[in-house]
């Protein structure tokens, strides 16, 4: 008969598990150094008793053998991250064309086209749909249009402003013009005041030949 499984489980006997901690681990270090000769392999085993005593093995410095299994551990941590994103870009690719086609197809179903396949509740859904998008186009419309009015009125309320404003100073310009009229005629010399000759009683003491008689 065969030798039955031994359950693998916590020896609660303190000697018990001393004494098969010495043999396993004798054994485990036995068949690390016969896998490092046998395979050329570089085998590195650290063991910590229950009392926290050390026991090890390397087939080269242990310190290497930690070197090279961070080196490594880190490298592949790297690989497994980039084909992490890798994935995850392409599951995002997948879901992103799943949803270009769902909106093409909800477009071409808006424009009136493939109906073929679709029931009385999914027709009236998209007789909402369309009744929602034409009234979201009427408020659009309606804003535009307002806006440009009110643009408009703006506008026109300057331009009506400005020709009063014109207005006023054509009429100024046009009260200056007249009273400077009505001033320069009121105030006008005649041109022969200047040079008329006097009264012929002034010369009456003249003679000719620069004889003067006295009267």
């Amino acid at each position: 008969m065969g030798r039955g499984k031994i359950a693998i489980r916590r020896i609660d006997n303190s000697t018990s598990r001393q004494v098969t901690f010495s043999k396993r681990r004798n054994g485990l270090l036995k068949k690390a150094k016969e896998l490092a000769i046998l395979c050329d392999a570089e085998v590195g085993v650290i063991i910590f008793s229950s009392t926290n005593k050390l026991y090890e093995f390397s087939s080269a410095s242990m310190k290497s053998v930690i070197q090279r299994y961070n080196k490594s551990k880190e490298e592949n941590s790297q690989l497994v991250n980039s084909m992490s994103d890798v994935k995850f870009c392409q599951m995002e690719v997948a879901i992103l064309k799943q949803q270009l086609q769902n909106l093409h197809e909800a477009h071409r179903q808006l424009m009136g086209e493939e109906l073929c396949g679709l029931g009385v509740e999914d027709l009236q859904k998209l007789e909402n749909q369309l009744e929602i998008s034409l009234q979201g186009i009427r408020m659009k419309k309606e804003e535009i249009l307002t806006n440009e009015i009110e643009d408009l009125t703006r506008k026109g309320s300057q331009i009506h402003q400005q020709n009063i404003e014109l207005y006023k100073k054509i009429h100024e310009a046009r009260a200056y013009a007249a009273n400077y009229d009505e001033y320069s005629s009121m105030h006008e010399t005649p041109l022969l005041s200047k040079h008329v000759a006097p009264p012929i009683s002034s010369y009456a003491n003249l003679s000719i030949g620069g004889v003067f008689t006295y009267g």
